[in-house]
């Protein structure tokens, strides 16, 4: 594997020599294939380790690269903390479990097909049901620009009403669901929670889901003291969305993340 030598960010280093992480490059499907499994089964890991797994909800999908009709997931019922990459299974539009040993989470399947479905570009796609997430969604509101983090999604966030509230179990109410999600990168799910997606990665649509979980604890703690927010103004979250908040630099927020959790869990690979 060799990696994309193109300066993508303002944060790559001018001096030669140095290391800076950069996107690998696959010689063959079968390489791509097993990094994203192993990608996926840390994402799981890293989410159990943010507290974001609430029993068995909570799902984390992406696309095989030789078959994009089929999309990696994690088995329906394993707690996300011991989650490793020869445990994801391989699943269908349809729900069916091509590869793999476990069930699949249905009420998963059904929304995260659709998004994958209704939307050929996205490669990846994340959904928890965490503490701030939900909290935010019972507004049924976008987040405003009040930090460089929110400002990420400026322009690129759902408020989704359909289903609101609703174990999507039907494959028209999930399409409803996708359809309202857009371009966007990140989407509230009115009374339900937060959804990311990747259109590169899963490193990508983890980084979201992360950023969007912390910008959603940020605004509920600012609201609660009562104080007028303060609001970026709209060219300078624009700005900062445009620049800060490239698929790149999501791929590149998830890098020291991804690097801390190999080191502390030896056996996410087997």
């Amino acid at each position: 594997m060799s990696a994309s030598t193109k300066k993508q960010s303002i944060y790559e280093p001018d001096q030669e020599g140095l290391y800076f992480p950069r996107p690998p490059v696959f010689s063959t499907v079968a390489e791509e294939r097993q990094h994203r499994r192993e990608r996926l089964a840390a994402v799981c890991r890293i989410f159990a380790r943010y507290k974001f797994e609430y029993g068995f909800a909570g799902h984390v999908t992406v696309r095989d690269p030789e078959h994009p009709d089929l999309f990696w997931t994690n088995p329906f019922g394993m707690s996300m903390s011991r989650v490793k990459a020869s445990d994801m299974i391989l699943v269908d539009h349809a729900g069916k479990v091509v590869e793999g040993k476990w069930a699949v989470n249905q009420a998963g399947f059904v929304l995260h097909s659709a998004i994958h479905e209704e939307n050929p570009d996205i490669i990846a796609s994340c959904h928890a049901h965490t503490v701030n997430g939900m909290a935010w969604a019972a507004l049924g509101r976008p987040l405003d620009p009040i930090t460089q983090t929110a400002c990420g999604f400026f322009g690129h966030q759902a408020v989704i009403t359909e289903e609101a509230g609703a174990v999507v179990v039907e494959r028209g109410a999930g399409f409803a669901v996708a359809k309202a999600f857009g371009d966007a990168k990140v989407a509230i799910h009115q009374n339900h929670g937060l959804f990311s997606v990747g259109r590169h990665s899963i490193d990508e649509a983890a980084w979201w889901f992360i950023a969007l979980e912390r910008a959603c604890e940020i605004q509920l703690k600012a609201e609660a003291t009562g104080s007028p927010l303060k609001l970026v103004a709209p060219e300078k979250a624009a700005h900062s969305a445009k620049h800060l908040a490239t698929p790149f630099m999501g791929w590149l927020h998830f890098q020291p993340i991804y690097d801390w959790i190999i080191r502390t869990d030896s056996d996410l690979v087997d």
